[in-house]
């Protein structure tokens, strides 16, 4: 059957790793869905403009299209825009969406969580084929919360307090997209939580230590000087709410992961998830 996928997102950053695993896979009928061509002028595949505050050009991206990995920015404009994209999606008869949310069971109460959850409720309703993919906290995020090259020499920072978190690597979120993309019909209905070794910010010092040789300690921040932040950078403060709260209930012991592992990476790709000694190895240069 004809399957021709559009990837948005796909400067971001885990799109830029579901461009690179659709490659590696040899699949050739992927359509690239970015506001700017230019940054994606050397891609492995046909681009196209979009922006999620543009209808016009999501009508324009998704015409023969018959799969979408859909992920919107990080504000809470996502509830208004998935809704239009979702609709503008039905009318163009498209069969499947992978939507990449957030972690959390379905009685979440964290918003931007809960806002996935909406955005996943409405593409069941809309009728669409569907898997949603919910990580939990991202290995990267070690390197710098949300994109902030915040690193020190020896110092391993973070709001979570001394809360388990449960970690995936975006390379691995996006290869088990790339698995439910090429071969629909295995994924329908399916809810993929990705979060494949728990560790506390402590326990990961203590393996900066161990496998680095270089002495690592654990300083756990106070939420409240990011609530500051936000508020002295005119932040989007609906979204850096919902940060804050999550930072406050993970560091007040209200939400934990001890034990909250998964099995369906290995199971989908065959291969096992990337490990924190893993990524530690292998960006150790940013932590030295």
């Amino acid at each position: 059957m004809k399957n021709t996928i559009l990837v948005t997102g796909a400067t971001g950053q885990v799109g830029q790793y579901l461009v690179q695993a659709l490659h590696n896979m040899g699949y050739q009928d992927v359509i690239l869905a970015v506001r700017d061509p230019n940054k994606l002028s050397s891609a492995p595949f046909t681009t196209i403009l979009m922006d999620y505050d543009k209808p016009e050009t999501i009508k324009s991206a998704l015409i023969g299209i018959d799969s979408v990995f859909m992920m919107t920015g990080y504000t809470i404009d996502m509830l208004a825009q998935s809704k239009i994209f979702i609709d503008i999606a039905k009318s163009s008869n498209v069969n499947y969406i992978v939507h990449l949310g957030a972690c959390g069971d379905d009685n979440a109460q964290v918003a931007h969580w809960a806002w996935h959850q909406l955005i996943e409720r409405y593409i069941e309703w809309s009728g669409i084929q569907f898997t949603h993919l919910r990580p939990e906290s991202y290995m990267q995020n070690l390197l710098g919360y949300q994109g902030d090259d915040n690193l020190q020499k020896g110092i391993l920072r973070s709001y979570f307090g001394n809360a388990v978190l449960s970690w995936v690597d975006y390379i691995d979120v996006a290869e088990l997209a790339a698995h439910c993309l090429t071969s629909p019909k295995q994924h329908y209905g399916q809810i993929y939580r990705l979060g494949y070794e728990t560790k506390s910010h402590h326990q990961i010092a203590q393996l900066l230590t161990k496998e680095l040789g270089i002495p690592f300690q654990y300083k756990a921040e106070d939420p409240n000087e990011f609530w500051q932040h936000a508020l002295n950078n005119n932040l989007e403060l609906a979204y850096m709410k919902s940060i804050y709260d999550h930072f406050i209930a993970f560091s007040s012991g209200e939400l934990d992961r001890t034990g909250m592992v998964f099995d369906n990476f290995q199971k989908i790709t065959g291969k096992a998830p990337t490990t924190l000694k893993e990524f530690i190895l292998k960006h150790q240069n940013r932590f030295k």
